[in-house]
């Protein structure tokens, strides 16, 4: 049997975290074996989902948090996105003219079912939805994956030898193109394009911290 397997970011709330998180999703079901169909419904739930969430109003600049979870026993993948917002979203039926207002229409039409919930220990709530992946599989040892799916507690291969990932950030690139900074538990860091592949395996467990736990 396989285990859940999940990955987690937060993103700033500003216009171009839509398509970071796209970039994120994408990334995480490539390396997870997801099929186009599958990742692309998954693309359009969360884009939607993210959108709502930057739309809320929430005290001071609160992050929005994303988590994708796959769990191949199942076979289901599930998009959650979360914001301290109040208030509990629902459907609408906008009319012909209105320009917006269908997101969650789209969420209920494309998803194998959603939902939301307050969230636990915290101010907000978190709107989720889940598809069918009949298609996923584990991540097997030593893949590749795009670098903006590296997250801590990950090993990645570099100059020929495993090191253990302590923290991950974004950084500006050259001419603006994102890179990925990935702090290593030998002190050093690795600055990485964030769609360039990097070999990755299961490490240790990371506090949150940055240290072991």
């Amino acid at each position: 049997m396989g285990e859940p397997y999940e990955v987690s970011f937060r993103l700033t709330r500003r216009r171009s975290s839509v398509p970071r998180a796209r970039a994120v999703l994408r990334a995480t079901l490539g390396s997870w074996g997801v099929g186009h169909d599958v990742a692309e419904a998954g693309e359009l739930i969360l884009s939607e989902l993210v959108t709502n969430a930057l739309r809320v109003r929430v005290p001071g600049d609160r992050h929005v948090g994303v988590r994708i979870v796959r769990s191949p026993v199942d076979e289901m993948l599930r998009l959650e996105v979360s914001d301290a917002g109040t208030g509990r979203p629902g459907v609408r039926a906008p009319r012909d003219d209105e320009p917006g207002g269908r997101g969650l229409l789209l969420v209920e039409a494309v998803s194998e079912r959603w939902g939301v919930e307050a969230r636990p220990g915290g101010i907000g709530k978190t709107v989720w939805a889940e598809l069918k992946a009949p298609d996923i599989r584990p991540v097997p040892d030593g893949t590749e994956v795009g670098a903006i799916a590296v997250r801590p507690g990950q090993d990645v291969r570099v100059w020929g030898a495993w090191r253990t990932v302590l923290g991950v950030r974004g950084e500006a690139g050259v001419a603006g193109r994102p890179d990925v900074m990935l702090a290593l538990d030998d002190g050093s860091e690795l600055r990485i394009p964030v769609d360039e592949p990097v070999a990755v395996r299961e490490g240790r467990d990371v506090g949150r911290d940055g240290g072991p736990r």
